[in-house]
C-alpha cells in the first residue's frame, strides 16, 4: 500500500490544483463526519431542526453547518481574499422568527466539528467561533458565479430527502475556473466503498448500505471520490473513522468507469423523486436503446459516483418543463466522471455550461452521463428519436 500511496501522492503533487484539492478533500471529509453524527443523533430524536425552504425541499441543521465549515476551512487554508463560493443555502433563513434554537444548534455543531480540524491536518480556530462568525462564514457563500475568474460551488447536503430518510446523499464541492469545472469532490457518507456491500430492493434497484457503526475501521462505511481536470485519474478514499488522523492521501484508490458497452448488460441511474425528472421518458429511452436492467434510483450526486466507480454505466435526467438545473447539482460529478474515463453532456451532446451563473443555462433537454462514448452515442440517438413524442 505504501508504494501505491506514493503513486497517488506523486500524481496529486504534479496536479496544477494539488493544494486546492487536498484542502477540499479534507473539508469534505470533515463534513461527512459531521453529517453522519447528525443523522444518528439530532434527526433520530426530534424534527425541530428540519426547516422548509421556499421550494418546499427540507433543510436540516446539516445544510447550514456544512456550509459554515467548508467556507471557514477554505478561507483559512487558501486565504479569504482568494475564496469565492456559490452555495445553496441562504443565511436569511436563520434570521427568521423562531430560528434561534436552530441557529444555536448550528453554532454548537460547527464548533464541535472545527475542534477536530487537527485530525485532518488543518488548523482549528484559536477560540470557538461566535454566532456572528458562524453566520459570516455561511453568508460568505454569496458569489453568483460567472464566466471569468475562479469560484467554488458547494451543495452542503445534496439529496436532503435521502439524508432525512437514512438513504443516499452527498456533500458536493467543485472549483470552477473561467466557466469550467476543474476540480470536484463528492463525499458519500452512506455509499459503501466495497461493491459487495451494495444490495437492491423495491422492484427497481436502489442502493442499500449495510452500515457499520461509527467505530468501524472497515472500508464499508462511506467514501470520498475526487478528481481534477486533465489529470486522467479519479480517486476514492474511505471516510476517516474513530480517532484516526488523516494522512494525505488516506489510502486512496484509483477508480475507473465500467468497460461495459453492451446496453443489455448496462445499468442506468435516475433520480428517486419524480418531481423534477421524468421516469416514464427515461424508461422509454432505456427500452429503445436496449437497456434491460431495472433502473438504479439514487438520491443526489451519488449517481455520478456510481458511474465513476463502475457500479453503473448510464445516468439520465430529463427535467419537466420549467425546472432549471443548478450548477451545484452537477459540477463536482462532471469532473469526476470525465477524469474516470466517462462522458457527460446535455442531450444534444454538448458540454454542460457552468459559466452563466447559478443555473445550467442553454441545456438541451436533459443530462446524459455514460461510462463510455459508444453507450453515450446510442443514448443521444435514442433521445432524439423519442423526444418529439414526449410531453416534456
Amino acid at each position: 500500500m505504501e508504494d501505491y500511496n506514493n503513486t497517488v501522492v506523486e500524481s496529486v503533487v504534479s496536479d496544477k490544483y494539488f493544494k486546492e484539492l487536498e484542502v477540499a478533500v479534507k473539508a469534505v471529509q470533515m463534513a461527512c463526519l459531521l453529517c453522519q453524527r447528525i443523522q444518528q443523533t439530532l434527526l433520530s430524536k426530534t424534527n425541530d431542526h428540519v426547516q422548509s425552504k421556499d421550494d418546499n425541499s427540507p433543510v436540516t441543521i446539516a445544510d447550514w453547518s456544512v456550509q459554515g465549515i467548508v467556507s471557514w476551512v477554505l478561507s483559512e487554508a487558501l486565504g479569504s481574499d482568494f475564496v469565492s463560493i456559490v452555495a445553496e443555502e441562504d443565511v436569511q433563513e436563520l434570521s427568521k422568527v423562531g430560528a434561534f434554537g436552530l441557529l444555536e444548534a448550528i453554532v454548537k455543531t460547527v464548533n464541535e466539528c472545527l475542534a477536530e480540524a487537527p485530525r485532518f491536518g488543518l488548523r482549528a480556530p484559536v477560540m470557538a467561533l461566535s454566532t456572528s462568525e458562524v453566520l459570516e462564514a455561511i453568508d460568505r457563500c454569496n458569489s453568483i458565479g460567472g464566466s471569468s475568474g475562479r469560484f467554488w460551488v458547494l451543495d452542503p447536503v445534496d439529496g436532503t430527502l435521502g439524508f432525512l430518510r437514512g438513504d443516499q446523499y452527498a456533500i458536493a464541492l467543485a472549483l470552477i475556473e473561467d466557466g469550467e469545472p476543474v476540480l470536484g469532490v463528492l463525499g458519500c457518507p452512506n455509499y459503501p466503498v466495497k461493491k459487495e456491500c451494495l444490495s437492491y430492493h423495491n422492484g427497481y434497484r436502489r442502493i442499500i448500505s449495510r452500515l457499520t457503526s461509527l467505530s468501524s475501521e472497515s472500508w464499508d462505511r462511506g467514501c470520498v471520490v475526487y478528481a481534477s481536470k486533465d489529470c486522467g485519474n479519479a480517486w476514492m478514499q474511505p471516510l476517516l473513522h474513530k480517532e484516526k488522523k488523516f494522512i494525505w492521501p488516506n489510502s486512496a484508490r484509483q477508480i475507473k468507469v465500467s468497460t461495459v458497452d453492451n446496453p443489455a448488460l448496462a445499468t442506468f441511474c435516475e433520480p428517486v423523486e419524480k418531481a423534477n425528472s421524468s421516469h416514464s421518458f427515461t424508461a422509454g429511452v432505456a427500452h429503445s436503446v436496449g437497456l434491460r436492467n431495472q433502473p438504479l434510483r439514487i438520491h443526489s450526486m451519488v449517481k455520478y459516483a456510481a458511474i465513476a466507480r463502475g457500479d453503473a454505466e448510464v445516468f439520465m435526467k430529463f427535467a419537466r418543463a420549467g425546472y432549471k438545473e443548478k450548477i451545484w447539482d452537477h459540477a463536482a460529478g462532471v469532473v469526476i466522471v470525465q477524469e474516470a474515463g466517462g462522458v457527460v453532456t446535455d442531450a444534444g451532446g454538448r458540454p454542460l455550461c457552468f459559466s452563466k451563473g447559478m443555473y445550467l443555462e442553454g441545456l438541451d433537454r436533459g443530462i446524459i452521463a455514460c461510462a463510455g462514448a459508444r453507450l453515450h452515442e446510442k443514448i443521444v440517438k435514442a433521445v432524439d428519436a423519442s423526444w418529439n413524442s414526449s410531453s416534456l
